[in-house]
């Protein structure tokens, strides 16, 4: 739900509680069929129950009576039962339903399920994206009688999280050093040295996510990963007070709009959609599941999968906002030379050019092999660059070059260009007070209006087809830990 409302959907959700439209919908370009997986997650939903959440936990209640102290909360409603066993508690064991989700889905319409099939994804998806399709080879190889063929053709990652060894060293990559493009650096020696010392003194973070590679034993895992979280990744919050998925803003940051939330749990549209439970946009027992196996800081296979689809000819993209923390561009780019897709380190990076004459950003591509660095974006790339992320979209499924869209893609295709991405946008969108709730994002001027007001759905509406035509560049709460997995 959050990449249908906030990102690349045909609609997004106004403080009016109205929807108005997207004209960068992806929507455009390919039916799109959006999934909230593991089970628990968004509408989905294992055993319906009566409870409340308490910001952490859902607790079951006797009946749908809500009692005065669940009242204090403020969250009575249905959510699924909090058992663990009723969801995934790993990447791999989340694989399976979403197979048979595809299945039952492609089986009941067939005429959505032709043409190809294009897997796109985000954060977390960097775990579910290869080993799910990984997955789907699998079963496509097996003949199933009465299974339907997954024609995999482009699989399309943005922000992933793919290697915990490599991205919680990017966390101090991205913020000491060699640091950010935005020469945003407010850390005293200090604050460095503690950060590398949490990183790479003996017995923390990457000995520990290093022990967890070695043994594979979920308590080991568990723990390094709330080491590196609190240690490495929250220094981060503590010390700059910025959002970890858009460091240009202090936090709370309104952008991307969170106003979906609040539509989706209102009656009228729970009784259209045919909702069992509460809308939440991360789920406590899925975040708690994965946490218990130390999911997080496992690779889960994620290189060697994406190697795998590859081979098996199947387009994979690594697409990165270069103002996200969380899942940063510098550990994203580490991945794709691990990836060490054919001809890979032989290409350079180029600028994408888009139809607007406007660079947002570059992209080094090998064949069917890409990672793209897209400029002032944070980590939910389509709602900062929609324009560009659009055509992106578009090359991919087409199998065309990501810079142009102009040459058709074979084995030979290599980008000729710098061995590294150096452009830095410095300071100048960098927002040193905190964004108003109801602020507007301008995408020609790569932060909020000048005037941080929220007209009707209808105006919004009006303003993203003027920018549309004049060819210009037109929520996501702080998650909660788990919120790349259970989001």
């Amino acid at each position: 739900m959050i990449g249908l409302f906030q990102e690349l959907g045909p609609c997004g959700i106004g403080p009016d509680m109205k929807p108005f439209n997207n004209p960068y919908s992806w929507t455009n370009a390919s039916n799109m069929l959006f999934i909230d997986q593991p089970t628990d997650v968004g509408f989905s939903y294992s055993i319906p129950i009566p409870g409340y959440s308490d910001g952490s936990t859902i607790v079951q209640l006797p009946n749908a009576t809500c009692p005065d102290y669940a009242e204090n909360y403020g969250t009575c409603g249905t959510y699924s039962k909090p058992d663990h066993t009723l969801t995934a508690n790993s990447t791999e064991s989340a694989a399976p339903n979403m197979w048979k989700t595809l299945q039952g889905f492609m089986g009941a319409f067939p005429q959505y399920s032709r043409n190809g099939f294009s897997f796109t994804t985000e954060s977390y998806g960097g775990h579910y994206a290869p080993v799910f399709n990984a997955y789907f080879l699998d079963q496509n190889a097996k003949n199933i009688s009465g299974a339907h063929k997954i024609e995999l053709e482009n699989v399309l990652i943005g922000n992933g999280w793919f290697d915990p060894l490599v991205q919680y060293q990017a966390y101090y990559n991205y913020s000491v050093f060699p640091g950010n493009t935005y020469d945003y650096d407010p850390y005293n020696d200090t604050v460095k040295a503690e950060w590398y010392n949490n990183l790479y003194g003996p017995g923390n973070c990457v000995d520990r996510t290093k022990q967890c590679y070695e043994t594979g034993i979920n308590s080991v895992c568990a723990a390094a990963d709330d080491f590196c979280y609190s240690k490495v990744e929250n220094l981060y919050d503590i010390y700059s007070e910025r959002d970890e998925y858009d460091m240009r803003f202090l936090t709370p940051d309104p952008f991307p709009y969170d106003y979906f939330r609040d539509y989706l749990n209102l009656p009228e549209v729970q009784q259209a959609v045919g909702a069992f439970q509460n809308f939440s946009s991360s789920a406590s027992t899925v975040s708690a599941a994965f946490g218990n196996t130390g999911d997080d800081d496992r690779p889960s296979g994620t290189i060697a999968a994406c190697q795998k689809l590859l081979d098996a000819g199947v387009q994979v993209m690594l697409y990165y906002g270069d103002a996200d923390y969380n899942c940063n561009w510098l550990g994203g780019q580490v991945v794709a030379d691990m990836i060490n897709a054919t001809g890979y380190t032989e290409a350079g990076f180029t600028n994408i050019t888009t139809s607007d004459g406007i660079v947002h950003g570059q992209v080094k591509q090998a064949g069917l092999f890409s990672f793209l660095r897209i400029y002032e974006s944070g980590h939910e790339v389509p709602f900062y660059q929609p324009l560009a992320s659009l055509e992106i979209f578009e090359r991919a499924l087409k199998q065309v070059d990501i810079a142009t869209g102009k040459e058709e893609l074979d084995a030979d295709y290599l980008t000729v260009g710098t061995p590294t991405s150096d452009y830095r946008e410095g300071n100048a969108t960098i927002q040193f007070e905190v964004t108003p709730a109801n602020a507007t994002y301008n995408t020609a001027l790569n932060g909020p209006d000048p005037e941080p007001t929220w007209a009707a759905g209808e105006e919004v509406a009006k303003r993203a087809e003027l920018r549309k035509r004049n060819v210009g560049r037109f929520g996501r709460p702080k998650m909660s830990r788990g919120g790349k997995r259970a989001a």
